[in-house]
């Protein structure tokens, strides 16, 4: 989980504007936290708390508005009832960290790893092609 959030802040400059170099500083002046590390946050906190991804991640989300959501979310987050929004872009992924780390057997892993991506992504296919 440190290292996705590592990770997170060391990529966000380059984020718009990606390099093909190994040679690069790993914490620019101008790096930051990203809405990947906002939600890895409320993933964990969730599952110290009571397992409610939905409320978890809608509550902490709202906390940092700016932390570059992608568009449906943002409406996502500005709802006063979520609901998933037939997304099954790579967002629910980039927040699912804590999970391989919390629980210890396969099943138990990828039955909470679907139950923080369903909360907003909801696309059939994503079952379709395995991803949940």
């Amino acid at each position: 989980m440190i290292g996705a959030i590592a990770g997170d802040i060391i990529g966000s400059v380059y984020e718009h504007h990606p390099i093909k170099t190994k040679d690069f500083p790993l914490f620019h002046p101008q790096c930051r936290f990203t809405d990947d590390t906002v939600l890895t946050i409320a993933i964990a906190k969730a599952i110290l708390d009571d397992r409610n991804y939905l409320r978890a991640v809608w509550e902490i989300g709202r906390k940092y508005p700016h932390a570059g959501y992608g568009g449906s979310f943002i409406h996502w987050l500005r709802s006063t009832a979520p609901k998933p929004y037939n997304s099954w872009g790579n967002g629910s992924a980039m927040r699912v960290n804590p999970v391989g780390f919390a629980f210890d057997t396969l099943d138990t892993v990828l039955q909470e790893a679907v139950r923080t991506a369903e909360i907003s992504h909801n696309h059939p296919g994503l079952y379709h092609r395995g991803y949940c």
